[in-house]
């Protein structure tokens, strides 16, 4: 599917200078704007459309008249529960704790990587995988515009590593334990969260199967646990042999594989 850069409708020098920047660093045609709507321009080109705006990006595919853009969502409330000392059951499951490394191999809007990097805090690293570059690039760039007025939050976002890139192939290519903790959040049941732009994420995003290769790689370069997160009655849990986390009256559990001979 092709992509095209454009501006918001009525751009300045720096918005200009931003698309353009955008379209060269992603190998995509900038399209100067001209007053066209959207669905003018994806009409014309036969094309999504990734808008490089001043306060965000946003991005419309093919048939799509509202845009996907990058939004915390559930995490915000999450983060502030941590901020008030309560916890946070990824947190629990993963037993992560500050300086730990976190890959999370399904990045999405980054919610969950955006509780991890809290944790994990400055002497910590974090870094999502995103195989779909136009939405690798859409959190990118939202996880550094995203307005907040809550410091912790924006230096939280700051910290939180984006890579476009296959999660299987990336995992092949790194070494036995590299990442404390390897996070998978699969969105292949039964859609977890209710906001309207996680649904958009769902509409764009890439979905594959979780395979016995995918956690085979996981829990080599896992160091001490592989997590995941799916609807409460996914299969994937007993599949893949994964010690499922019940709790009650939610719509997702964790489960996780515990590395066998980990030295804490």
């Amino acid at each position: 599917m092709n992509t095209i850069v454009t501006t918001a409708g009525r751009p300045d020098e720096f918005s200009l200078k931003l698309a353009e920047g955008t379209a060269k660093e992603l190998g995509y045609l900038f399209v100067s704007r001209k007053k066209r709507s959207i669905a003018r321009l994806q009409k014309e080109y036969e094309s999504s459309v990734i808008v490089a705006g001043h306060e965000r990006f946003e991005l419309y595919r093919l048939g799509m008249d509202q845009p996907f853009f990058f939004h915390p969502n559930s995490a915000m409330f999450r983060f502030k529960r941590l901020l008030n000392g309560e916890l946070d059951p990824l947190i629990e499951v993963a037993e992560l704790k500050e300086g730990d490394t976190f890959l999370d191999c399904t990045l999405g809007l980054a919610s969950d990587s955006l509780i991890a990097s809290f944790v994990v805090g400055t002497a910590g690293k974090v870094l999502g995988l995103e195989k779909d570059v136009d939405i690798a690039c859409i959190v990118k760039e939202g996880l550094k515009k995203f307005p907040t007025n809550i410091i912790e939050l924006e230096e939280v976002m700051n910290r939180i590593e984006v890579q476009e890139a296959d999660t299987v192939a990336y995992l092949r290519s790194v070494p036995d334990n590299a990442w404390d903790i390897v996070y998978i959040d699969p969105m292949f049941t039964a859609p977890i969260e209710e906001s309207t732009n996680f649904t958009r994420l769902r509409e764009v995003g890439s979905n594959g199967e979780l395979t016995q290769e995918w956690v085979d790689e996981a829990y080599r370069v896992a160091k001490r646990r592989v997590v995941i997160k799916d609807h409460f009655n996914s299969p994937v849990f007993k599949a893949f042999h994964f010690k499922q986390i019940i709790r009650p009256n939610t719509k997702f559990h964790f489960g996780y594989l515990e590395k066998r001979g980990i030295v804490r």
